[in-house]
């Protein structure tokens, strides 16, 4: 099987440059702001972005630490040293390392996003960008998440910061 060609329609900017000092997931860094540049071939699909609050951010993680395999530690689980399958986490580390960041838009101005959430590299290549529909994207009820449901993710939490030690 021959992979979809995915070509990058932007790139992010934010103060982020080591991976491990930057935070796992977008919600755990809610008010630190990046901006979004696309190419300017894709500035007209703009149009209408900036009536919603959030959006979906897809990029490609092209600087993962290390390759992984099909079974990992992922950040949250460091100090436990319990393992996961790739598809059950949200790591960086995968076969097709597609990043997804629910970003909150601040600002949408011709080929430029603002956006609050970082949890990316400077310089990280952009997939695509939806909005994000409540209707569409949130879930009925009270979905089970495995076992993220028992884990505690402060704000700001960094893969370094899960490496240290508790106390």
């Amino acid at each position: 099987m021959t992979p979809p060609p995915l070509p990058a329609i932007g790139v992010v900017r934010t103060a982020r440059t080591e991976l491990e000092h930057t935070p796992v997931q977008s919600a755990a860094n809610r008010a630190e702001e990046g901006t979004i540049e696309l190419d300017d071939r894709f500035a007209e699909g703009l149009a209408g972005l900036a009536g919603f609050d959030y959006a979906w951010l897809l990029s490609w993680l092209d600087r993962p630490d290390r390759p992984g395999g099909l079974t990992q530690v992922p950040y949250l689980l460091r100090r436990e040293g319990r393992r996961m399958g790739i598809f059950a986490t949200r790591g960086p580390r995968r076969p097709n390392p597609i990043g997804l960041s629910l970003i909150r838009l601040l600002d949408v101005s011709g080929s430029t996003i603002r956006f609050a959430g970082v949890d990316l590299l400077d310089g990280t290549p952009v997939l695509d960008v939806k909005p994000y529909v409540t209707r569409f994207d949130r879930p009925p009820g009270d979905p089970a998440c495995g076992w993220f449901d028992a884990v505690d993710v402060p704000e700001g939490v960094t893969p370094a910061r899960l490496a240290e030690e508790p106390g």
